[in-house]
């Protein structure tokens, strides 16, 4: 089998070729302003490559939920599945080379960063054995890996520009072969834009994007004129996969179209002026609300696509997973495990976490999505804790108390009820070092356990706790320094 794909012809007429075994070891960088044609590009890219290379796609307006009809793609809607089951999902679409579509349409902007980082998250943690290649096709990339902050969360902005980095950077060796489509170069982050060898350059009218792109593709500014001169469907090619030197491509034709297909120009309607009136404002009043469309289908249940990815559809009802695997649809057919059992996973997977020097500096998304797959290999069927409580007890872990219940800290923890959950970890350091009489943690201990590295966020936490009541700063004539805690009658040695 050939490992090149015609993906359209260039200026002469000759078919213009990306060699896949390339692109998989040099990823892959498409830019173009709307209407360029860059979703047809990549539509063209993936229906002459689905017969080469396993594909997922990270669909942020399900513009390639077609490609299932005629390629075999399995749809995995969002909206549909939690955290956990989508983390599962990319487990299994590495271990079985299912080409997926994931699509995000129908989630707002915040949650389609989590979700795509959740799901690429869990395809490069996959274990070695699965490290099968495929090629990782983003949509709208300037979303996942935006060069600056914008209206999202801070720690969803850093969580998903973490994934797609993941992706550009180190996905090569685990078989993972980013290919990244931006509408704008200049809001995609430049570490994430910089890992792609190989570019197409489509129709693009502000300046800034077209130095950006001339410089990638090794051209003088004055020759940036001629990217905006591109007709639709027009793209100039480089890279180690497609050509030594810049090459004009006219994209090919496709076998599938988006849903929505193309906005042309339609007559408008011929009634009168006020034919038109009476049918917009008849019988408003007494007219009932609109009845809401059915939904096309039910949603399909985790475990049901779970199936699908494994190729299990037909296996028997009764056993739908082959023995010593995970299936979500197993979550009610047993009995809840022992919850002595349960808490020493929780505290196994928590100081397993805690040993990576960085865990505290991590988006609590990835930690969460760490957690539950480190309490699914323990054999758990649930993860045992929600978001909420994780965020709780990775707090209370990262001070070095991993048994909450114990009678020693709940004079502390009570002490702390005052304080929100990302402060418990600093206050308990504090209130160790106050019981065992030792001398308050040093600017790192506690910036480690509130997971900054700021000295100015440091000194405002202090002052936080002392302004809520829960510590006394105190200070001897000799200039040393203690910390009270009133509500345990204890205090820091002074240093």
């Amino acid at each position: 089998m050939s490992n090149s794909i015609e993906i359209g012809t260039d200026n002469l007429g000759a078919p213009a070729l990306i060699d896949v075994q390339e692109l998989l070891a040099t990823r892959l960088l498409v830019q173009g302003n709307s209407g360029s044609g860059k979703s047809h590009l990549l539509r063209r890219l993936l229906e002459e490559s689905a017969g080469v290379v396993q594909q997922v796609i990270i669909d942020p307006e399900g513009d390639f939920v077609t490609l299932a009809d005629k390629y075999g793609h399995v749809v995995v809607n969002g909206d549909d599945y939690n955290e956990r089951e989508i983390a599962a999902m990319a487990a299994r679409v590495r271990e079985h080379r299912a080409s997926v579509v994931l699509t995000l349409e129908t989630l707002e902007i915040e949650a389609q960063m989590t979700c795509a980082a959740l799901f690429l998250n869990a395809l490069f943690d996959a274990p070695r054995a699965h490290w099968y290649p495929a090629l990782v096709v983003v949509d709208e990339a300037q979303m996942f890996a935006p060069s600056a902050s914008g209206d999202v969360a801070d720690t969803v902005r850093r969580a998903s520009l973490s994934a797609m980095t993941n992706l550009m950077c180190r996905g090569r060796k685990r078989g993972l072969a980013g290919v990244i489509a931006t509408q704008r170069l200049a809001k995609l982050a430049k570490n994430v834009a910089a890992e792609a060898s190989n570019f197409l350059m489509g129709r693009t009218f502000l300046d800034i994007d077209m130095a950006r792109a001339a410089d990638l593709l090794g051209m003088e500014r004055r020759q940036a004129e001629q990217i905006r001169d591109l007709e639709r469907g027009h793209f100039l090619g480089l890279g180690p996969a497609i050509a030594r030197r810049p090459v004009a491509v006219k994209i090919g034709a496709t076998q599938t179209t988006s849903r929505t297909g193309t906005h042309g120009l339609m007559p408008l309607p011929t009634a009168e002026p006020q034919d038109l009136r009476t049918m917009l404002f008849a019988e408003l009043e007494s007219a009932e609300p609109p009845a809401r469309p059915a939904p096309e289908a039910r949603p399909m249940a985790a475990s049901e696509l779970l199936q699908r990815i494994a190729g299990q559809a037909n296996q028997d009802e009764e056993d739908p997973t082959p023995p010593g695997q995970f299936a979500l649809g197993d979550l009610n057919s047993e009995p809840e495990p022992d919850p002595i059992l349960i808490e020493e996973v929780i505290t196994s997977a928590l100081k397993d976490m805690l040993a990576d020097p960085d865990a505290a500096f991590h988006p609590e998304g990835f930690l969460y999505q760490d957690f539950s797959v480190r309490c699914r290999m323990q054999k758990l069927r649930r993860v045992p804790l929600d978001m909420a409580a994780f965020r709780r007890r990775f707090a209370i872990a990262k001070a070095g108390v991993f048994d909450p219940t114990s009678e020693r800290w709940q004079d502390a923890l009570t002490a702390a009820s005052r304080l929100p959950d990302d402060m418990l970890a600093p206050f308990l350091l504090i209130a160790r070092a106050a019981m065992e009489g030792e001398s308050c943690p040093d600017d790192d201990a506690l910036g480690m356990a509130y997971g900054t590295r700021s000295p100015g966020r440091i000194r405002r936490l202090v002052e936080y706790m002392e302004k809520q009541g829960v510590i006394v700063l105190r200070s001897d004539f000799s200039g040393r320094r203690s910390v009270g805690i009133p509500e345990l009658g204890l205090s820091t040695e002074a240093d």
